[in-house]
C-alpha cells in the first residue's frame, strides 16, 4: 500500500517533481555540511530528506518507464537479461 507522500508525489507533474527535487537535493547537502561542521539535535532527519530524494527519483523513473515505447523496453529487458547471466 503506498503512503501519503508517494500518493502525494503520483499526483505532482514532472516538472513539479524536477523543481522538488533540486530543492531537497540542495536542502539535503545544506543539512549535511551542518551536521559535519556543527551537529544536529535530531541526525535523522538527514535519513528522511535522503529517502524523499528516493522517493522522488523512483516516481521519475516509473514515469519515464511506463513512457517508453514497446521497442525500448524489450531493449531494456534485453540488457537486464544479459547482466543476470553475468552473474
Amino acid at each position: 500500500m503506498a503512503s501519503d507522500k508517494m500518493k502525494e508525489l503520483m499526483d505532482m507533474s514532472v516538472e513539479e517533481l524536477n523543481n522538488k527535487l533540486t530543492e531537497l537535493e540542495v536542502d539535503f547537502n545544506d543539512t549535511k555540511f551542518d551536521n559535519a561542521t556543527m551537529g544536529m539535535e535530531n541526525p535523522l532527519l538527514l535519513r528522511s530528506k535522503r529517502r524523499d530524494i528516493a522517493r522522488i527519483k523512483t516516481v521519475l523513473r516509473q514515469r519515464e518507464l511506463a513512457d517508453m515505447t514497446p521497442e525500448a523496453l524489450a531493449k531494456r529487458s534485453k540488457i537486464v537479461q544479459r547482466r543476470k547471466k553475468r552473474r
